[in-house]
């Protein structure tokens, strides 16, 4: 059996396993909240869809500039919307170095450190259609946050093999670093709260392209 294919069972299998442990807990957290329901409302807007086409275009140069040239490199995008900040890469850099780069889809449901303890993690597929050994692999995400998701994504990329380096290149970096990860490639710095959340929307999926702050309203049900 092929080896990730083994790795990916196995984890399927400890997230069932964690899940049924844990299932009694959320009934209890659900109590404690008092029946208190948190929405979120747009309180800003901090690009719109000019500011990230800009920020795609500076990021390809610097990717291209970092690595020198476009001939080693491969970019991975973080489902869902870190697919699509990778295809658009990918189409800026042959723009501006006439270089097919490749492109793949990683889905990192079953390497976060909290599969155990969401009941129905939702799945997608990975695709990685190229030879990661010896490249060099720039991840590609719409929002760094806490780093965990990164985390995640670093191991689930090392199980495919052993790439030359590993870069992160993300629309927005909004802080709260809770893992030693930074970005190599930054769209937009944006300082946010703890009550605040960061929505980056793009055509593919949503029909528009900016990155909203988001605030939290509680309501009582």
């Amino acid at each position: 059996m092929h080896t990730h294919l083994q790795h990916t069972l196995c984890r399927y299998a400890l997230c069932l396993l964690a899940c049924r442990k844990k299932a009694f807990v959320y009934s209890g957290l659900q109590q404690m909240k008092g029946g208190v329901r948190v929405k979120y409302r747009t309180k800003a807007v901090v690009m719109d869809r000019d500011a990230i086409e800009r920020a795609l275009t500076r990021i390809a140069h610097e990717v291209l500039e970092a690595n020198k040239g476009a001939a080693n490199i491969a970019l991975v995008g973080i489902v869902t919307r870190g697919v699509d900040v990778a295809a658009r890469l990918a189409q800026r850099i042959k723009e501006i170095e006439g270089t097919d780069v490749p492109v793949g889809s990683l889905d990192i449901s079953f390497y976060r450190d909290d599969v155990g303890e969401r009941l129905n993690p939702e799945v997608h597929r990975t695709d990685i259609p190229f030879v990661v050994e010896g490249q060099d692999i720039v991840l590609c995400d719409d929002v760094l946050y806490t780093g965990r998701t990164i985390r995640a994504a670093m191991d689930a990329i090392m199980d495919y093999g052993r790439p030359a380096t590993v870069q992160l290149a993300v629309l927005v970096d909004r802080g709260h670093r809770e893992l030693p990860i930074r970005a190599d490639y930054v769209g937009k710095n944006v300082p946010t709260s703890g009550r605040e959340r960061v929505k980056v929307l793009l055509d593919e999926y949503d029909g528009a392209s900016e990155a909203q702050i988001l605030e939290a309203v509680e309501e009582d049900e």
